[in-house]
């Protein structure tokens, strides 16, 4: 365990057990990507691309995670500022792109959307189960637990997609849960900026009160 100025002490993702489980996490996230990207261009599917899209920007979140464990506080709060404006303008992309499947005519097809978002579930609770027990750490560890939860949500939300476009046999179900998405993830970029944002500041006025 470690914690800023011995205060308040947070997990910082020193320690081998959670580094195994780690690359595990990104060895399935970065599978999905590709599955379920490829599905989403099949399926003409919007929530299908920005889940894809989050499994992606996951695998890269976890790779920074792993690669800041043991630097200074300094350094993962930098590493989580900067995930939290990744997933910042991820959410404002999905937002537009959303937009733009608004007028974009064709009804996504829905049997591969659920199949799809099933594996894509599956993979994520595995990935929940996997984390979990580390959910509670500093901002570069919560990033991690943040954008393994907003998954497993997503994916479920996918699922009712898939449902509402096979039984209204229209493509507003799967723009909803694409916009229901982009804000989970502008509201998960939030957390992860003001607890990063907080760490930081408490290393500075540590240090103030020590010169």
């Amino acid at each position: 365990m470690a914690g800023c100025c011995g205060q308040n002490a947070q997990f910082d993702g020193v320690s081998k057990d959670y580094k195994r489980r780690l690359w595990l996490v990104i060895a399935l996230n970065a599978i999905m990507f590709a599955v379920e990207m490829t599905a989403g261009h099949m399926a003409k599917s919007q929530a299908l691309q920005a889940d894809a899209l989050d499994f992606f920007s996951d695998a890269l979140t976890y790779g920074v995670s792993l690669a800041v464990i043991g630097a200074s506080i300094k350094v993962r709060t930098m590493a989580a500022l900067g995930k939290g404006i990744s997933l910042l303008l991820m959410g404002v992309w999905v937002f537009g792109s959303t937009i733009y499947r608004v007028m974009y005519l064709g009804v996504p097809e829905a049997e591969i959307m659920g199949v799809v978002g099933f594996m894509a579930l599956a993979t994520n609770l595995i990935s929940v189960a996997l984390l979990v027990k580390y959910k509670d750490g500093d901002a570069n560890v919560r990033s991690v637990w943040l954008c393994s939860r907003n998954d497993a949500i997503g994916n479920v939300a996918v699922m009712f997609a898939a449902l509402g476009v096979w039984g209204s046999g229209s493509g507003w179900p799967d723009v909803i849960v694409a916009g229901i998405m982009a804000t989970l993830f502008l509201s998960s970029a939030f957390q992860i900026i003001k607890q990063a944002l907080a760490e930081r500041r408490a290393v500075v006025d540590h240090a103030q009160s020590h010169a």
